[in-house]
């Protein structure tokens, strides 16, 4: 297993870890994980775009669709600043949410904070959501997603903490994480 920390200047705060942020692109086990960290925590799982959906009452297909990228944006970063800011939190994030810089920055600096990448290869996304063509569209677009892949890739890089999922169980997964977040 693969788990590097980010540079030192990236590093999260003093402050003692009170939510753990995963990001990463689809298919990297952010909504299987999560739920798993929390449990072993004792702590909240929340998925980012699961309040969106409620908050809204609409599909995130569909405020994308209606609105454009740039509102649904918005509203993903007041909704993740939101959450941001209660503790005992594991919060998985859409795959495009760390593009916008004022989400990065948040989540990096934000006291008791830990940004984690779950790092898969693009032909793990494609193994693990085959067959999801019809809720992600954009996986039926190959050049598309690996234009995609290619851009988000080096932003979950800059997270406190990346962990390398292809290979690895949920469970192997979330033990890294709670290990990198010195809860275990």
């Amino acid at each position: 297993m693969r788990m590097t920390l980010a540079s030192k200047d990236q590093a999260p705060s003093a402050a003692p870890i009170q939510r753990i942020v995963l990001t990463g692109f689809m298919g990297s086990g952010k909504s299987t994980v999560g739920p798993i960290v929390a449990a072993r925590l004792g702590w909240r799982f929340v998925d980012a775009d699961n309040v969106i959906e409620a908050e809204a009452g609409s599909k995130i297909a569909e405020i994308f669709a209606r609105y454009g990228e740039a509102a649904f944006r918005e509203l993903e970063h007041a909704t993740i600043a939101r959450l941001a800011a209660t503790g005992n939190l594991v919060l998985a994030l859409g795959g495009g949410a760390i593009e916008r810089a004022e989400t990065r920055e948040l989540l990096l600096t934000a006291a008791g904070t830990l940004l984690v990448h779950l790092e898969v290869a693009l032909e793990t996304t494609l193994a693990r959501c085959a067959g999801t063509e019809h809720e992600r569209p954009v996986l039926a677009d190959r050049t598309n997603l690996e234009t995609r892949y290619a851009r988000r890739l080096p932003l979950y890089r800059i997270a406190h903490v990346s962990v390398a999922a292809d290979a690895l169980t949920p469970e192997e997964v979330a033990d890294a994480v709670v290990r990198a977040a010195g809860l275990a």
